[in-house]
């Protein structure tokens, strides 16, 4: 967000952030599906998908928004906004994985 203040590159940083959002939403999405889905395995039912489908249009509404709009939005930005979210959950599991081998000793 600071460098849609402070740098002459707004729409490539706008984008940044729509991806952003759109990639949390996302994620979002797949947490709530996986707690559905561990409830229905618990219970021994059968869930039907983690919400794929889903997700896929989020990200294709966030592309359609930078195409609508590109003085505003960079496309490439709002791409690589919705990756973000792959090396947070990246980091995340390699935290956990940490945290879990320490208590292990």
């Amino acid at each position: 967000m600071l460098g849609y203040g402070f740098l002459p590159f707004q729409a490539i940083f706008l984008g940044l952030i729509t991806g952003t959002v759109f990639s949390y939403f996302n994620l979002w999405l797949l947490t709530k599906r996986m707690q559905a889905f561990d409830k229905a395995v618990a219970k021994g039912k059968m869930i039907r998908s983690l919400g794929t489908a889903s997700r896929l249009c989020n990200a294709i509404i966030a592309a359609a928004i930078a195409y609508k709009y590109p003085e505003y939005i960079h496309l490439a930005g709002v791409i690589v906004g919705l990756m973000t979210i792959y090396p947070v959950i990246m980091i995340d599991s390699f935290i956990q994985l940490k945290r879990s081998s320490m208590e292990e000793r």
